[in-house]
């Protein structure tokens, strides 16, 4: 099982509760941020780190990327 910490585990509920859960329902960073009432930096940060850990997909788009799980925690 993969360790998670408080601002990555928020992440991951923010994305579940925004229904981020499959590719055409991603969600921005800007949009976890303003659910999740943190700073864009914890949530940048937190969203990177769960990329590398295997739980979030990232997906380049032309404006703003998405993110979304693709791993439940």
């Amino acid at each position: 099982m993969v360790e998670l910490t408080p601002i990555e585990q928020l992440v991951i509920k923010t994305l579940q509760n925004l229904g981020a859960t499959e590719e055409s329902r991603m969600k921005t960073a800007e949009e976890v941020e303003k659910k999740s009432d943190r700073p864009k930096g914890q949530i940048n940060s937190a969203l990177m780190n769960l990329v590398g850990k295997g739980l979030v997909k990232r997906k380049v788009r032309e404006k703003a990327a998405g993110y979304y799980l693709i791993k439940q925690a």
